[in-house]
C-alpha cells in the first residue's frame, strides 16, 4: 500500500511545522493550507517557501472560505489540523467545524487528525473553570467528527519539553530558574519534544490500530514528577536550588490575579500537577500508547534534553 497524501493545516505553527517536516521525511506527498493573505506575515511565508524548497506542495485555502476548504481536501487522504488553541478567547480551536464541513463535502478523506496534541479532554469534564474552555471545544470537534463519521485519530501528548522541562515547569518562564525554583504538588508528568510529537504523530495516519483512537503519548522514560526533574537539571549544573513548595491553596489563590490567558494555563497546570491527572488511568480499548505501538521510536530522554539549556 502507498503513502497516504497529507494536507497540513496550521503548518506555520509551533507544531504544525514540525508535522510538515516530519511528514516529508517519512515519504508522503505533502500539502500545507497557505491563507491568502499569507504574504502579510513576512516569517510564516519564508517558512512555507522553505517548506516548498524541501518537496512540499502550497495550496491556499481559507477558513473563511469553504470551497477552498473543500478543493485542498480533494487532493489528498489525510488531514492534519494543527491551529492553534492559545489565542484566548477567540476560541480558534472552534474553526474546525468548518474544515469538519468540508471534510464532509469533499467525502474523500480517510483519516482525520483534528488540532488536540496536549491533554485528553474526555478526561477532563471535572476541569476548573477557565480552563476548561480548552476540553470543551476540543469536545465539541470531537462530537462533530463523531456524528459525521469521519475517521480519525486523537492525538494526547500532554507535556511539551520547551514548555514543561527547559523552564523547570515555572509558570511564566520559558529558560530554567538559577537560584530558587517552586514545587508544585507531586503529579507526574509525560516530557516529550515537539518533534517526538511529530514523529509519533505521522506514523499513525496509514496504521489501522490507531485508527478512530486515541493516541497517547507516554514514553515511560520520561515520566517524571517536577522533583525529579530537578534533581536531574541540579545533577548536570552541579548546584543545588533553593526550594519553595507552593501548597493547593496558595497555588488556586494565585491564578486568581492573572489575565485571562494566564489562568487558563495555570488551571491546566493546576490539574497537572496536584491531581495527576496525566498519569491517574490507564489506557483502555479506547486507545493506544505510542511507546508501544512504535517501539523504533528513539525518543528524546529529557536527561538528554536538559543538556541544551547548560
Amino acid at each position: 500500500m502507498g503513502k497516504s497524501k497529507v494536507l497540513v493545516v496550521g503548518g506555520t505553527g509551533y507544531i504544525g511545522s514540525k508535522i510538515v517536516r516530519e511528514s516529508l521525511a517519512q515519504g508522503h506527498t505533502t500539502f500545507v493550507l497557505q491563507r491568502p493573505d499569507m504574504d502579510m506575515d513576512v516569517n510564516k511565508l519564508q517558512m512555507l517557501l522553505s517548506f516548498k524548497a524541501s518537496g512540499a506542495q502550497l495550496v491556499e485555502g481559507s477558513f473563511s472560505d469553504h470551497q477552498s476548504l473543500v478543493d485542498a481536501l480533494k487532493l489528498v487522504d489525510v488531514v492534519i489540523c494543527a491551529t492553534s488553541g492559545l489565542h484566548f478567547p477567540t476560541h480558534s480551536i472552534l474553526l474546525q467545524l468548518k474544515l469538519v464541513e468540508a471534510i464532509k463535502e469533499a467525502g474523500n478523506i480517510k483519516r482525520f487528525l483534528p488540532s488536540e496534541f496536549g491533554m485528553d479532554p474526555s478526561r477532563m469534564e471535572h476541569a476548573m473553570e477557565p480552563g476548561n474552555v480548552t476540553f470543551v471545544d476540543k469536545m465539541r470537534v470531537r462530537k462533530a467528527i463523531e456524528k459525521a463519521q469521519i475517521p480519525y485519530t486523537y492525538v494526547s501528548a500532554n507535556c511539551y519539553g520547551a514548555y514543561f522541562a527547559g523552564n523547570l515547569s515555572q509558570l511564566g518562564m520559558l529558560l530554567p530558574p538559577k537560584d530558587k525554583v517552586s514545587l508544585f504538588g507531586d503529579g507526574d508528568q509525560f516530557f516529550l519534544t515537539k518533534d517526538d510529537v511529530a514523529k509519533y504523530t505521522i506514523k499513525t495516519i496509514d496504521d489501522p490500530r490507531t485508527l478512530n483512537k486515541t493516541l497517547y503519548l507516554r514514553p515511560p522514560q520520561n515520566i517524571l514528577s517536577q522533583r525529579e526533574l530537578v534533581d536531574k537539571w541540579e545533577r548536570h549544573r552541579g548546584k543545588k536550588l533553593q526550594k519553595l513548595c507552593i501548597s493547593e491553596e496558595d497555588f488556586l489563590a494565585s491564578i486568581k490575579g492573572m489575565d485571562y490567558g494566564s489562568q487558563v494555563a495555570a488551571s491546566h497546570c493546576y490539574h497537572i500537577f496536584y491531581e495527576g491527572c496525566l498519569t491517574n488511568f490507564e489506557v483502555g480499548e479506547e486507545g493506544e500508547e505510542a511507546s508501544n505501538l512504535y517501539p523504533e521510536v528513539n525518543y528524546t530522554r529529557m536527561d538528554t534534553y536538559l543538556k541544551r539549556y547548560l
